[in-house]
């Protein structure tokens, strides 16, 4: 009876063997939920000072201005870089004819100046301007900060009239005149 035994045991080890290896169209697989990754959305990316006024129609004359003087270059460099930009208003309220003759190529040198007096290296958010702070600017010259009554800011002669817009290199404030640096 032991021969009959082991024989049993041996033929039926060996049948579990075979239903365990063999493959069935019957078989049913487990599979494991793969997991979705959960991505969070992706900051989009801030434009450079550039892009920014170039997506704003108040700063078309700024822009063309920059093209002229041959600064878009310049101010989509890294920075960061604070921009004091007029509105296409406040270079209407120059004098008659100005706008015109500085975009001339003759006159570059002078649009040049003029531009780089409304750019600051380095950041100066609102928040950290104080009234007779001097900023110097890349042209060389300091523009002076003026703090009036109920938070506005006058830089120079010109009144902000919207702060802090956020670049990927900068910040800007809009102004409501062109400044002139001094001779």
């Amino acid at each position: 009876m032991n021969r009959k035994a082991l024989t049993l045991g041996l033929t039926a080890a060996a049948c579990l063997a075979l239903v365990g290896c063999g493959s069935s169209s019957n078989d049913t697989a487990i599979a494991l939920p793969t997991p979705t990754p959960t991505l969070s959305p992706s900051p989009t990316p801030l434009p450079n000072i550039v892009a920014v006024a170039a997506a704003n129609p108040d700063f078309s004359t700024l822009v063309t201005a920059l093209q002229a003087a041959d600064l878009v270059g310049t101010l989509q460099q890294e920075g960061p870089f604070t921009v004091f930009a007029p509105t296409n208003a406040a270079f209407a309220a120059l004098p008659p004819g100005t706008v015109e003759s500085l975009l001339r190529p003759e006159n570059r040198a002078e649009l040049v100046r003029i531009l780089t007096y409304h750019v600051v290296p380095g950041l100066a958010p609102s928040s950290a301007l104080r009234s007779g702070q001097q900023v110097t600017t890349l042209q060389g010259s300091p523009v002076t900060v003026t703090l009036l009554e109920g938070g506005r800011i006058r830089i120079n002669n010109a009144n902000v009239i919207t702060a802090d817009i956020r670049a990927a290199n900068g910040i800007i404030h809009v102004i409501d005149t062109v400044l002139i640096p001094p001779r």
